[in-house]
Order: structure tokens, then C-alpha cells, then sequence
């Protein structure tokens, strides 16, 4: 080796980023292996590499003890001190013992380790990038598709999107470009494993982490998501500040910044509400598209019974239940749906009293008089009673004063 060799290093250190001393440190101990192996010795010994001009020197390792069992690793006090007077126990004497055919060995063994090093500093270089990088999206190009498993070039290595990770009803084409999740990364035998996502909640945050400026300083902020991939996701949003709309800051103008997003996921829905504190708001919040006519709140269960009008009654719900099972999703309750005929059944005619006229939706009397008043004046009997009027007045209106 020469000074070329250690050109060569500066030049790998610079353009891949792997430490020179790493790769020399490597390089020497792989030289002490191939001198052992090469020579058939089990002699303790040492190579040593001039970081400047290249030369290689291998030197034999012997402790000074005071009486000799291995000769090979060993010297005695006395020969030590044949060498130099200042020698004691315990200390250790190198002696040069470089081969003359020594360079080719070593140009043989430093190529191997010096693709070895490289391949491994590399693949730690990558999962250390990728591990700081997970729950953060990357744009990839679909490089190849196996058994429905979907591999994206993301850059420095390969990702992989397994099918459980997918959408339904997602086309994946090879060479097309695609917004993933980095949803997981594992070191394996093989290298570093980037595990990606399309249907986690986490690609819909940063998606909109992208889009809306607020966000991304921090004035608005997501605070829950619940999504099913493919169909619709709820995302509920919050700001300290009151000049700030959340809601209105996540669709954008003329809901530009939301449409950016759906395109994103392909035409999914997206509802976005305001975050609350209170659970009656968040929830009744949570279900729309539907209005909320009561919610009903249990906090020993962490349950709501939500009341709405009855031709709402299937938009609360959803297709499927899945408006109500995001609902819950997205505030941490269970919501059990109501229709208004639901909760406040109707009362047979023969059944009711002045009472009956005074309950109101909580079950307590109405002080509301008037309304009573009026609800008995509707009765059908006394209904009658303007319309034979009416038609006594047409019939005096029809004569005619002489």
C-alpha cells in the first residue's frame, strides 16, 4: 500500500461519509487475521498502517513475565532486559516481523474489508436516517410489484408496502410516484427494512402538515384522527388563537388546501370539525354530517346516547355504521344513536293528561302555560268551530240592503 491507498480512503470518506480511521482501524484488524492465517503462527501481533504515506508494518507482541510458559506471547525478564535495561514485568516488547511478500496480502484483504466496511457503514447510515424519519412521509417511484407486496424506491433504499398496509381500490403502478408513511424500519441481515403505509391515520396529518401553513407553525393543531382508508376520515382541530379558524384554515380557500389532500388519497372523504373540551359538543361536533338533538353523557362508562331527528337518523349512522364508528373513534367515547320517535316515544291519544301536555325532552313539567294552552285549543272538536262561522258570514255578506 502507498500513498494512492490512502488517497483512495480521503476520497471515500468525503463522498460516502465513512470515517477514514474506521475504515484503516478495520483494515488492520482484518491484516492481523490474514497474517495468522496466511504464516500458521499464533503469535500475538500487531499491524500497524502510516496514515500518511501508506506503509504497512506488523510487529510481534511478547509480555515480559518473570518465568516463560508460551514462548510465542512470552519473555522472560532477563532476555527483556538483554534488550533494554529499563524493561520490567509486565511490560510488552514489539519486534518487527513484516514478510517481504506481505503488500500483496494486504492489498487482497483491504479490498474485501474495505467493500465489507462500506456495505455495513452504509446500511447503518440509512436505518439511522430512517429511524429518526419515521411517522413522516416521503414521495417514492413504485420500483416493483411481487405477490401484491408494492416496493417504493424512497431515495437511499427500498421501501415496502405490504398489503395490509394498502388501500382498497388503489392502483399501483410500476414507475408512478406516490406520497407514503414511514410507518416502521428494522434492522435485519439483509440491511436495514423501511416499512411503509398508505392507510395509516398518520399519512392524512402530514398530508395536512404539507398543505396548511398554521399547522406546520404550530398556531393550529390536529388533535385527533380517526380514519377508514379508502372511504372517509375525521379529523378534529384546535387553535389557542382566537382570530384563527381551524376548520377554516385546513379547507383553504375555496376548499383548496383539503381538496389537495383528497386528491392525495384518491376522492376519500374528509370531514374536519372544532376540537372541544366538552364531550357533548365534541361528540354532537363528531357526527356530522348529522345535527345532534341531545347527547346523553355517562361518565362512569365513557358512553353517550346521542338523539337526532328522525330523518337523520341513517346520515348519523352511516353506511355500514361507519359515521358513528368514526365518531367514536375520534372522540374516545362510545356513541350509541337515537331517532327523536326513538328516545321520546309518542303517547296514545286516550293516555294523555294536562301533564303529558307539560313534559319537555328532559322528563320535567314545562313552565311554559301558554304552549299547553295552545296544544289544547289544536284538539279536532273545537277545530270545527271557525268554519261554520265562516260560512255564516258569507251568507249575511251575500244579502243585499234594500
Amino acid at each position: 500500500m502507498n500513498k494512492e491507498f490512502i488517497f483512495a480512503m480521503d476520497e471515500l470518506e468525503k463522498e460516502r461519509e465513512i470515517s477514514k480511521d474506521l475504515l484503516i482501524e478495520a483494515i488492520e484488524s482484518a491484516l492481523v487475521s490474514a497474517y495468522k492465517k496466511n504464516y500458521g503462527t499464533s503469535q500475538n501481533v500487531r499491524v500497524s498502517i502510516d496514515r500518511e504515506e501508506g506503509d504497512i508494518d506488523v510487529f510481534m507482541r511478547r509480555d515480559v513475565v518473570e518465568e516463560v510458559v508460551d514462548p510465542f506471547v512470552e519473555v522472560s525478564l532477563e532476555e527483556a532486559r538483554a534488550i533494554d535495561p529499563e524493561y520490567e514485568l509486565g511490560d510488552v516488547i514489539e519486534y518487527r516481523v513484516t514478510p517481504r511478500d506481505f503488500g500483496r496480502i494486504a492489498a487482497q484483504t483491504a479490498k474485501q474489508v474495505v467493500v465489507q466496511r462500506i456495505r455495513e457503514a452504509e446500511r447503518g447510515m440509512i436505518y439511522e436516517d430512517y429511524i429518526n424519519r419515521q411517522s413522516e412521509i416521503v414521495t417514492g417511484v413504485i420500483h416493483r410489484i411481487s405477490n401484491e407486496t408494492v416496493f417504493i424506491n424512497i431515495g437511499r433504499t427500498e421501501g415496502i408496502l405490504p398489503v395490509n398496509e394498502q388501500v382498497k381500490g388503489e392502483r399501483y403502478l410500476v414507475n408512478s410516484r406516490i406520497k407514503v408513511y414511514i410507518m416502521d424500519v428494522k434492522k435485519t441481515t439483509k440491511g436495514p427494512q423501511v416499512y411503509l403505509s398508505r392507510s395509516h391515520p398518520g399519512l392524512v396529518k402530514r398530508l395536512f402538515e404539507l398543505e396548511v401553513p398554521e399547522i406546520q407553525d404550530g398556531i393550529v393543531e390536529i388533535k385527533s384522527i380517526a380514519r377508514e382508508a379508502g372511504s372517509r376520515t375525521k379529523i378534529a382541530v384546535y387553535t389557542e388563537d382566537e382570530s384563527v379558524d381551524p376548520v377554516g384554515a385546513c379547507v383553504g380557500a375555496r376548499g383548496t388546501r383539503v381538496q389537495a389532500v383528497v386528491d392525495e388519497l384518491f376522492d376519500e372523504k374528509i370531514d374536519i370539525i372544532n376540537w372541544s373540551d366538552n364531550p357533548e359538543e365534541m361528540i354532537s361536533s363528531a357526527l356530522s354530517p348529522a345535527k345532534a338533538e341531545k347527547v346523553f353523557i355517562d361518565e362512569e362508562e365513557k358512553s353517550a346516547t346521542v338523539v337526532v331527528p328522525d330523518y337523520q337518523l341513517s346520515l348519523a349512522i352511516g353506511k355500514e355504521g361507519q359515521n358513528v364508528r368514526l365518531a367514536a373513534k375520534l372522540c374516545g367515547w362510545k356513541i350509541d344513536i337515537k331517532s327523536h320517535s326513538q328516545y321520546f316515544p309518542e303517547f296514545e291519544e286516550e293516555d294523555l293528561d294536562e301533564e303529558d301536555f307539560l313534559m319537555d325532552y328532559d322528563g320535567d313539567v314545562s313552565a311554559d302555560e301558554d304552549l299547553a294552552e295552545e296544544l289544547l285549543e289544536n284538539e279536532p272538536e273545537e277545530a270545527a268551530e271557525p268554519e261554520e262561522e265562516a260560512v255564516e258570514s258569507e251568507e249575511e255578506t251575500d244579502e243585499i240592503p234594500e
